[in-house]
């Protein structure tokens, strides 16, 4: 883990050097082994990443207390790790000389989303599934081209629920593009959890990801 002015996280190096800077947010598990992967995987792809620990060393494999956790969270202070873990990352010598990209999943879709309209230094943002009935976006103060990916059966970020919110960003002339993978469930991006699971789909979301942040950052 790596200690920073606000917070701490995760951070993955990219091994060619320089490259442009990713927050990466978790889902409302916490800081898993799962979030810490797929940080190494882009990093891998030549990012440098950073997972903020929003629960402060918590995480739980019970779905129970992963709603405790993420109803517990306190949005102006996810806020405030946002922008700290900004500051770190742009800040850091192997960051390249661009804005930095977002990408979140469950809980972490949503915050990802609630980036992208906080701070004008996120120049792309990807939403996995988002759900936070708390976390309430300021669609109108969009600062980046968003990607979104979505379940066909997901009883949390439905196909309803992703076309109102597709409506309310055409309606601010926002860009945004949104995958609804059929047959898929919530979490399918997940390899950790194999009863949602979707190899097809998660690849090609994986795919998907890498081109929208590789467009807008590199």
């Amino acid at each position: 883990m790596t200690s920073f002015e606000g917070g701490q996280g995760w951070l993955s190096a990219p091994a060619s050097g320089q490259g442009p800077a990713v927050i990466l947010i978790q889902e409302w598990w916490g800081l898993v082994g799962h979030i810490r992967d797929v940080a190494d995987r882009l990093a891998g792809e030549g990012f440098l990443v950073l997972a903020p620990d929003f629960y402060e060393g918590k995480s739980t494999a019970e779905p129970d207390e992963a709603g405790s956790l993420m109803m517990a969270l306190n949005i102006d202070k996810a806020g405030a790790l946002i922008r700290s873990s900004l500051d770190f990352l742009l800040a850091h010598p192997l960051a390249a000389p661009t804005k930095a990209g977002v990408c979140g999943f469950c809980m972490g879709g949503q915050l990802a989303l609630y980036a992208a309209c906080l701070d004008d230094r996120i120049g792309a943002a990807v939403n996995f599934y988002g759900i936070h009935p708390n976390v309430q976006p300021d669609l109108a103060n969009l600062n980046a081209p968003l990607l979104g990916h979505f379940a066909e059966h997901d009883d949390y970020a439905s196909p309803a629920a992703v076309a109102e919110l597709s409506g309310q960003l055409k309606a601010h002339g926002k860009p945004h593009d949104f995958h609804i993978y059929p047959g898929a469930q919530h979490a399918f991006f997940n390899s950790d959890r194999p009863e949602v699971f979707s190899p097809d789909a998660a690849e090609d979301a994986w795919e998907r990801t890498l081109a929208h942040l590789k467009t807008y950052l590199v």
